[in-house]
């Protein structure tokens, strides 16, 4: 048996960094960002300690890092992150394997950035990359060559390393051609995949699914806007741009099966949708959501099928979930694995035992520091005249992030993804409002507001069995007995959507199991909580 751990999306931000040429001594970033944002910035290296922390009491000696280790690719937050990792791997021996994310590095030549940061008095200062270069997303190769001690190049003690472009680990040896939509742009990028043995029997297949393309008629390689934002382009992009790796993964999962090695593959990006399968009933409700626009379509399972890799780990959408693909033959399972910043904050521990592969979701709620930039935030407030936070003052990390959801759901998924007469009701009315509107005859119910309802059903969506903790048990009961009784409406007004966002609730309620469970790699079948 073989024990690792997989953390997804850090974001490492570092506050002690003191952006030069600027009148600030820390880079703490506003709480006006951080409630706008899926992410928060000041907690995030506190969290990173403490996962790295959790990964060394379990006795995990490996830590799969599922992309987005910093918060934008600057050099200081790198450097910071960097740190922090050996300081483990010196303590404890603790090695660190790391795939890409969009927020790590772009296209070439990077982009610039702008991050509002708080003074002593709670004031905010704009920092803009084009008077500090330092706070820009540096561009692949740079940042590559700042990461290469987490897996992009061997080391002396690997048993086998090798890229989808052979055994050699210069940048240049692992370039191939990127075109833009008309074909007409060609650019020369680096795919940063690798395939290492870095214990005996152990192969860890680290694909590189962070696709920076070049947009049609662009002739200046070295600005950003010459390219796409990777964000949501995820694995479509890879069967476009970089069709290279599936032949490669073909290979090194045939390899495994022979030589007997223990495969387990992970990039940024899902493979399958990660939502409960519940992506159909949201482009209903909502239309192409935040989330739900980056679902991948079913072109991409059958094509990672074929590749017989039998389990993958992903990050990227900060959603804990288990998700299945079984084809004519060919299956395999789709690890979802939460972030230390977004809500519910986890990781995730792999026992790899053959076929057997025992998983368990552990809950970052307690960290050391969480409450670092607190003063901040409340100095920043009282500066505006506003009142403090709710968050500002939450007693441990697990909590700060519940009210920060809350913070989000009101201040940008309602008004940005809702549509208006959907968010005027959810904002206004009580659940007998609700079950009047749907025609239900469910006995007595509760009466408490609809927002609730909101907040919990973001609770479900984002954290699956580990958000349940945070749901009221009386709700959650009644959540159970609505969902089961829900009826079918033909056409596309507030009734209908109403439903099919309840539906998405009861896919939620239903999803398998994501908390500690067991996979069977050889039937696919799952058994747990």
């Amino acid at each position: 048996m073989i024990r690792v751990a997989v953390i997804a999306d850090p974001h490492v931000h570092d506050c002690g960094w003191a952006p030069s040429g600027t009148r600030l001594g820390g880079a703490i970033r506003s709480f006006g960002d951080t409630a706008a944002s899926t992410r928060v910035f000041n907690e995030s290296l506190p969290a990173f300690r403490a996962a790295l922390e959790r990964a060394v009491a379990e006795g995990a000696g490996l830590v799969l890092l599922v992309g987005d280790l910093t918060d934008d690719g600057q050099a200081p937050n790198i450097a910071a992150a960097l740190s922090l990792i050996g300081e483990f791997r010196q303590r404890h021996g603790l090695r660190v394997l790391a795939t890409p994310g969009n927020h790590d590095l772009f296209a070439i030549r990077g982009r610039p950035q702008e991050k509002t940061f708080l003074a002593v008095d709670g004031a905010p200062v704009l920092l803009r990359s084009a008077d500090c270069p330092e706070a820009a997303t540096l561009g692949t190769h740079d940042a590559l060559a700042l990461m290469q001690g987490l897996g992009y190049r061997p080391e002396p003690a690997d048993l086998h390393w090798e890229c989808p472009f052979g055994t050699d680990p210069s940048w240049q040896a692992r370039e191939y051609p990127v075109s833009s939509p008309d074909g007409r742009v060609t650019v020369r990028m680096i795919d940063a995949s690798y395939l290492i043995e870095p214990a005996e029997g152990l192969w860890v297949l680290s694909i590189d699914s962070n696709v920076c393309a070049p947009r049609n008629g662009v002739t200046d390689m070295a600005d950003a806007a010459s390219f796409r934002d990777p964000t949501g382009a995820g694995w479509p992009a890879v069967l476009r741009h970089r069709a290279h790796l599936l032949p490669w993964m073909r290979d090194v999962a045939a390899r495994a099966a022979r030589l007997g090695k223990q495969l387990v593959a992970f990039s940024h990006y899902p493979v399958l949708d990660v939502l409960a399968g519940t992506g159909e009933d949201e482009m209903q409700a909502f239309g192409p959501t935040g989330l739900a626009r980056r679902v991948p379509p079913p072109e991409v399972a059958i094509s990672f099928a074929s590749t017989g890799v039998p389990l993958h780990f992903s990050g990227h959408l900060h959603v804990n979930d288990t998700a299945r693909h079984i084809g004519q033959g060919q299956g395999f399972f789709n690890i979802s694995v939460p972030s230390p910043v977004g809500f519910c904050p986890a990781m995730k521990i792999a026992d790899l035992d053959g076929a057997q592969v025992r998983i368990r979701s552990l809950p970052l709620v307690k960290v050391p520091g969480h409450d670092l930039a607190f003063a901040a935030y409340l100095a920043e407030a009282g500066l505006a005249g506003h009142p403090a936070p709710p968050a500002s003052c939450a007693p441990d990390h697990g909590s700060f992030l519940d009210r920060h959801l809350v913070e989000l759901v009101h201040g940008r998924y309602l008004p940005r993804e809702w549509q208006v007469d959907m968010a005027e009701f959810v904002s206004n009315r009580r659940i007998p409002d609700l079950v009047t509107l749907l025609g239900l005859s469910l006995g007595q119910v509760p009466d408490f507001s609809l927002r609730h309802l909101v907040e919990d059903w973001y609770r479900l969506r984002k954290g699956g069995t580990l958000g349940m903790a945070y749901v009221a048990p009386d709700r959650l009961e009644f959540y159970r007995h609505l969902c089961a009784n829900l009826p079918e409406f033909a056409d596309d007004g507030l009734s209908s959507r109403l439903v099919a966002f309840l539906r998405i609730m009861r896919g939620y309620l239903g999803r398998l199991p994501n908390g500690d469970f067991t996979l069977d790699l050889r039937d696919l079948s799952i058994s747990g909580n």
